[in-house]
């Protein structure tokens, strides 16, 4: 049986990547800070990690073929302070470490090591709509996202000088009824508000939980992919586009109203930035491996993921 070593596992993402590895027959070994947690679920374990103190438990490595490594404090759970910034670099870069670190002295049969990474990599589009959307060869944006997201790729790059597949894929807006981007977007239609931020015309490079977790399972499977992927639906929203969908997809009544700029600004802080910035990134890439979404179109993936 393979066996899959998650980091992150308990998240978002981590969950249903989980749910879906356990139900196609895969073994899997989740990493938590918890010591001795157990699980009822035979192909389920878990093995302790210390970031902070660069530990891990070397037993976990014993029969893995492959890593992902998904941990990282949330972007967008907190303003962003100093502090706050540092936390959101060092849960990505340091955990990065430490999977290289014990890849190198730890005896492993690890063949892959799959990483997510962020469209908040690329900058802001030069025009909107931009004919020209982000590829995997831009480089990296000098903001504090771009930074981020260079540091936390670098920081599992030695993978691939062991010799081992190495591939990051570039997450896009996650669209999942379990939480994130999705029910921040929903809170304000629960009042009959469809709030568009800004001018709403900022592009939305957004992806279905559902297709991500297949393209992570794609990358386990698939092994000619190596390198960087975005991890976005083939069709790009406005936020406009995005917000109207969504409200249209509830069938609740609307009133859509603009959110002014310097609101955001004081509410969000240097984060406001970020959800009026722009970015149309391409999909080619992993359209290219033979990928198939199953939800390329807004609509499509806001009907599954508001249906009771």
């Amino acid at each position: 049986m393979t066996t899959i070593l998650i980091t992150g596992g308990t998240g978002l993402v981590g969950n249903a990547l989980t749910k879906a590895l356990l139900s196609k027959g895969y073994s899997v070994i989740i990493l938590t800070r918890q010591k001795d947690k157990q699980s009822a679920v035979p192909t389920l374990s878990y093995a302790h990690w210390d970031i902070d103190n660069m530990t891990i438990d070397e037993q976990a490595f014993a029969q893995v073929t492959h890593v992902i490594h998904l941990a990282g404090a949330g972007v967008a759970d907190k303003r962003w302070s100093k502090k706050r910034k540092q936390e959101i670099i060092d849960s990505r870069v340091k955990s990065g470490q430490l999977l290289v670190q014990s890849l190198k002295t730890i005896p492993n049969k690890v063949q892959g090591f799959i990483s997510a990474s962020a469209i908040g990599w690329y900058g802001t589009d030069s025009k909107v709509p931009n004919p020209n959307p982000f590829t995997e060869g831009n480089k990296a944006a000098t903001d504090f996202l771009g930074s981020t997201c260079k540091l936390w790729e670098e920081s599992t790059k030695p993978v691939a000088e062991m010799g081992k597949r190495l591939v990051h894929i570039r997450i896009g807006i996650v669209l999942s009824k379990d939480g994130g981007a999705l029910k921040e977007f929903i809170k304000p239609q629960k009042f009959g508000i469809a709030a568009i931020l800004g001018n709403g015309k900022q592009v939305i490079s957004w992806i279905d939980i559902d297709d991500l977790v297949n393209i992570f399972i794609t990358a386990i499977e698939n092994e000619t992919m190596q390198r960087v992927y975005n991890a976005v639906a083939p069709n790009p929203v406005s936020n406009k586009e995005l917000t109207i969908a969504l409200a249209k997809a509830r069938d609740k009544f609307y009133i859509p109203v603009h959110i002014p700029s310097f609101l955001l600004k004081l509410v969000l802080g240097e984060m406001s930035v970020e959800v009026l910035k722009s970015a149309t990134v391409s999909a080619e890439k992993i359209l290219a491996t033979g990928f198939q979404f199953n939800y390329a179109r807004i609509e499509d993936a806001l009907q599954k993921e508001t249906a009771s």
